[in-house]
């Protein structure tokens, strides 16, 4: 697949220099033609029946199969959640932390980890977000590091093999900024996250949780997919793999929509990606404080000249859509492998006045 083909697929860009991937991702004609197909399938014949619930177990089984290809792991160590908020939420709230306990994070994560971070009742030590301030705050109270791979905000890719190396800690990783945008290895790593609407293009809600151990977690939000069987107590018994941890229904056309924007991304859409961001840097250095090291990801974030709010909007005014970071004062571009010298050349134009 050519890269004017593999772009092709994506309607939005022919109007805009879509540049919001780490918000939500651009649609693919396949992916919205598969899930219209469903939902006009069950408007004309229902969404019950035996065949209908054995068609949606089994496509749950293909998008953890996806899911799983992605991360380069197992499906058994997959379930599936609606986000990486979600699946965060889902691994804090069964880590059995107290008020005796600590973890760490960084000052650039998202609510979507702090929010469940802070709920558990830990002491949660926040601080930089650099490889030796996390390491140096080790205490032994300790129990769990909880971090982006990639930050949010100024796109800086942290080293989270070394983290898990020399703490020894468990890590939970937010893989909200890196899953689809940059290749991931997960070696030894306990948690790690995905937001499939994000780089993977996938219609929202859709997400993963990796889990290394399913017996480090207690299952405390079960859904019907949790149980292997249960009693009319609700006492059960649950899977013996990483499904345990799956949220609750998720549509037939939802999951033919995954299924169908997982297989809209070619073979080459890393080295593209990285490549193209590593020029959108270049292109608005004379005009920008861009913050983002190099060839750390596919965001690109920079302190502008201007208001940020404004300039958000004034950009999507001239048809760039670019993300402004509250309270940082930051404007983020992401740039997938679909983006094109075009696209990055509007959003300098534009930026020009």
């Amino acid at each position: 697949m050519t890269f004017d083909e593999a772009r092709a697929q994506f309607p939005v860009l022919e109007r805009y220099a879509y540049l919001n991937a780490g918000t939500n991702g651009p649609l693919a004609r396949a992916t919205i033609d598969a899930f219209v197909e469903q939902a006009r399938r069950d408007l004309s014949e229902g969404r019950s029946g035996k065949q209908y619930v054995e068609r949606m177990l089994e496509l749950r089984d293909e998008v953890r199969r996806g899911f799983a290809d992605l991360l380069g792991v197992e499906p058994l160590h997959i379930a599936l959640v609606e986000s990486t908020s979600r699946g965060c939420a889902t691994v804090l709230a069964g880590f059995g932390l107290t008020g005796e306990d600590e973890v760490i994070t960084t000052d650039q994560e998202h609510f979507g980890l702090t929010g469940p971070l802070y709920a558990t009742g830990a002491r949660v030590l926040i601080v930089d977000a650099a490889e030796e301030a996390i390491l140096g705050a080790i205490t032994p109270r300790t129990r769990l590091v909880a971090t982006s791979h990639v930050l949010w905000t100024t796109g800086r890719r942290l080293d989270i093999h070394r983290l898990r190396r020399e703490s020894g800690l468990p890590i939970l990783v937010d893989g909200a900024q890196s899953a689809g945008a940059i290749p991931v290895d997960i070696g030894e790593l306990d948690f790690y996250t995905v937001s499939a609407q994000k780089w993977l293009c996938a219609p929202d809600p859709a997400g993963a949780l990796y889990v290394r151990d399913p017996e480090l977690v207690r299952v405390k939000t079960p859904s019907y997919f949790s149980q292997d069987s249960y009693e009319v107590s609700g006492a059960f018994v649950p899977k013996e793999s990483a499904a345990r941890f799956d949220g609750g229904w998720i549509g037939v056309p939802a999951l033919v929509g995954i299924v169908a924007a997982l297989g809209t991304h070619p073979d080459w859409r890393y080295e593209r990606a990285a490549k193209t961001a590593a020029r959108c840097a270049e292109l608005l250095a004379p005009h920008v404080e861009v913050v983002t090291p190099p060839r750390h990801s596919t965001l690109v974030s920079f302190r502008p000249r201007t208001d940020p709010v404004e300039l958000v909007s004034e950009l999507q005014q001239r048809g760039v859509i670019v993300r402004e970071l509250p309270g940082r004062n930051l404007v983020r571009a992401s740039v997938g492998w679909w983006t094109s010298d075009g696209d990055l050349e509007r959003l300098v134009e534009a930026l020009r006045g």
